[in-house]
């Protein structure tokens, strides 16, 4: 692969998994193919942490946690997942160690990369997990989060907006605060209120298109699985700097800024209702199961391939006809990994069972 740090690869269809000393695996050699795979097993059995070490070897870090000594097996210093696959016809070797007290280390195709979570750059892959509920009945901040590392996925060029956006607004916070305690002048301010402005605009029209190209995926999969007339909808307008100017007084009185996209929100529905508040916890599971599928078929029309999913105890609160829709969408994917206590959880025929026992992974 020539220009690693240039080339955008927007899809992975992973052959071989290497992982030693990751979680529950001392040591695990496993082969997959494309297309659906159910992995089983017994609660504990290890099943979360199989996909977890897919995600952590895709994108550079963890689903579950951001402390990275909780990777590595108990008892071990450090650890290795190693990926083999291809996008198309394109090889593709991907690496990630981790040591515990020390930075994480990834290549691709053997060429270092400067952080491993720039591997998300490189390779896309959508994860469902229980606690990715918090999307819709978590507050404000979450779905932020969520959407801004939507944007970072379909449009990498801009990935690094939300950061920027954050940077700017840590500075300006902290201006206010030297301001307010006598220890700098209100003229120290401009720069950032105008960087705020700026970044502020930018990060409010991303998010809208954002929103405005995943809107007709999720709700036609929303209706799909039995949840009409679902929307999404941006509330917040792109800061300006006389709106900026115009609260400065109070925002020197809280010594934090108070107009921006980091207070803004994204209001999930189905007809008139507001999910968060008024969603049952099946119609809150099927609203993010909608969010990811239209992301995923968005990242394969934009990228030309769709990304790895992994969907971790997915079917366990579905229906069987959910059960049945969800699978059969699935299916139309490049690679799907689906976790559940028991095989016949699954619709439809999976192109690979495996079955997972403590530190174990084997074919069915």
């Amino acid at each position: 692969m020539v220009g690693v740090a240039r080339r955008r690869l927007s899809g992975l269809i992973v052959s071989t998994v290497s992982l030693r000393n990751i979680r529950s695996y001392a040591r695990l050699d496993l082969d997959l193919r494309p297309g659906l795979v159910l992995v089983v097993g017994e609660n504990g059995a290890g099943k979360t942490n199989l996909l977890e070490s897919l995600h952590v070897g895709t994108q550079g870090f963890s689903p579950r946690t951001r402390a990275d000594a909780q990777l590595v097996r108990f008892g071990e210093r450090a650890g290795r997942i190693a990926l083999k696959g291809a996008r198309g016809e394109t090889p593709l070797e991907l690496e990630l160690t981790v040591e515990v007290g020390a930075a994480k280390q990834g290549k691709i195709n053997g060429a270092p990369l400067r952080a491993a979570e720039q591997l998300r750059t490189e390779v896309a892959t959508l994860v469902f997990t229980p606690d990715r509920l918090a999307v819709v009945k978590g507050g404000p901040a979450v779905r932020r989060a969520y959407f801004d590392r939507a944007l970072g996925r379909l449009a990498p060029a801009r990935a690094q907006l939300s950061t920027d956006y954050a940077a700017a607004l840590a500075q300006r916070n902290a201006s206010l605060r030297r301001v307010a305690g006598g220890f700098s002048s209100r003229d120290a301010l401009t720069p950032w209120t105008e960087q705020i402005a700026a970044l502020g605009r930018q990060l409010v029209e991303s998010r809208g298109e954002v929103l405005a190209a995943l809107a007709p995926g999720f709700a036609e999969r929303a209706d799909e699985l039995g949840l009409p007339a679902a929307r999404m909808t941006y509330e917040g307008d792109p800061p300006t700097v006389d709106a900026l100017e115009a609260r400065l007084d109070r925002d020197l009185e809280r010594g934090s800024t108070g107009l921006g996209p980091h207070l803004d929100d994204v209001v999930l529905t189905s007809s008139t209702r507001d999910l968060r508040s008024f969603g049952s916890q099946g119609e809150q599971r099927l609203t993010v199961l909608a969010l990811l599928l239209a992301e995923a078929e968005l990242i394969a029309d934009r990228r030309g391939f769709p990304p790895l999913l992994l969907l971790d105890d997915v079917l366990s609160e579905l229906d069987p006809n959910r059960r049945r829709v969800l699978a059969e969408r699935v299916q139309q994917t490049g690679q799907t990994l689906v976790t559940a206590t028991q095989a016949s959880s699954l619709p439809v025929e999976p192109v690979q069972l495996l079955e997972v026992t403590p530190g174990l992974v084997r074919a069915a």
